[in-house]
């Protein structure tokens, strides 16, 4: 099978989908001439024009309200958010809005909008710029949010969430882009709240999402030397939240850590790690551990920013300590 960049797999996806309905456009700042600052999209303006990849002034909450109105009237727009951190300027148009124009309709008006934008830190690009929000909109009902971790699930999230009637809110991670993975030629759909077992094992769960599944992959194959079997699973989508892959592995391995580069406090970590202790508890052999990022805005500093996520090194050396029976006592 092939390996392509997961730039290049969110290209075709969005390309494939444009090509196959012609009610689906995009439209962002830089998304047409400069294809984004990370390049993903270059080449979809010279197939498909400027009508259909449209480059829009630098006012977030301006055009992700056109593609909400679009969207109820009609249209399947695909929103770039040049980074995750703007969205805090678009709350009301996504939240308030797109999330619950079903629910107050009564279920006569879809908004199928797909808004694709970015998380990750350990860029350098300081405490505005490199946030991991993806907590934010899971917490709001009517939003479905997705974090692929490779180049495949990029291409099958973002298919599936182009063809989904509801609006979906996709987090690719700003490291990843040039992360190569097989994909196949032929078209191929993820669905939602499927998680992927990634590695099978006995002894310990290790839950990551998006950038994180890697950490949780390079920790597991340092601990499968010292013959501690890690089953590493990665969620995919967190809403939907493929709760039964997940507690049926901590009932086998009876311990788990989950990984997430959002905030520690009030988190991703802290949703699942709750449901696992509650929906699990008689099977558990240690609590369920949380490792997020550090409660700090991100530094610029390099020093300073590669200590607040997670690493290979922390994971190992705390599904050691687990399995080893330590008492572990929150920070």
């Amino acid at each position: 099978m092939r390996e392509i960049t997961l730039s290049k797999a969110v290209n075709e996806a969005i390309a494939e989908e444009m090509r196959r309905d012609e009610t689906i456009f995009l439209l962002g700042e830089d998304v047409a001439e400069a294809g984004t600052p990370f390049k993903v999209l270059s080449g979809l303006v010279e197939e498909f024009g400027t009508e259909r990849v449209i480059d829009t002034p630098i006012s977030e909450p301006g055009f992700t309200g056109i593609a909400v109105g679009a969207a109820l009237t009609g249209s399947r727009p695909i929103v770039d958010l040049m980074f995750g951190d703007f969205l805090f300027l678009i709350m009301d148009q996504l939240c308030n809005q797109a999330a619950k124009a079903y629910y107050m309709s009564g279920g006569k008006l879809n908004v199928p909008m797909v808004l694709r934008t970015n998380l990750g830190a350990t860029r350098r690009s300081a405490a505005q710029h490199s946030q991991s929000l993806h907590a934010l909109v899971a917490h709001i009902p009517g939003l479905k949010v997705a974090l692929p971790s490779s180049a495949y699930e990029a291409k099958g999230l973002m298919k599936a969430a182009i063809r989904d009637n509801n609006p979906v809110v996709i987090f690719e991670d700003k490291l990843m882009y040039q992360d190569k993975a097989p994909v196949p030629e032929e078209e191929y759909l993820i669905p939602f709240g499927e998680a992927n077992v990634k590695r099978e094992g006995r002894d310990i769960t290790l839950i990551g999402t998006s950038s994180m599944v890697q950490v949780a992959e390079a920790a597991a194959e340092i601990l499968a030397k010292e013959g501690i079997e890690a089953e590493v699973i990665d969620p995919r989508t967190i809403v939907p939240l493929d709760e039964e892959t997940l507690l049926r592995s901590v009932k086998k391995t009876s311990r788990a850590i989950v990984i997430d580069e959002g905030h520690q406090s009030y988190g991703i970590t802290g949703e699942i790690a709750s449901r696992l202790n509650e929906k699990a508890f008689y099977h558990l052999d240690a609590p369920v551990v949380r490792m997020g990022a550090m409660d700090v805005p991100v530094p610029f500093s390099p020093a300073l920013e590669d200590l607040t996520v997670p690493t290979v090194e922390k994971v190992t050396t705390m599904a050691r300590r687990l399995v080893a029976g330590e008492m572990i006592h929150a920070a």
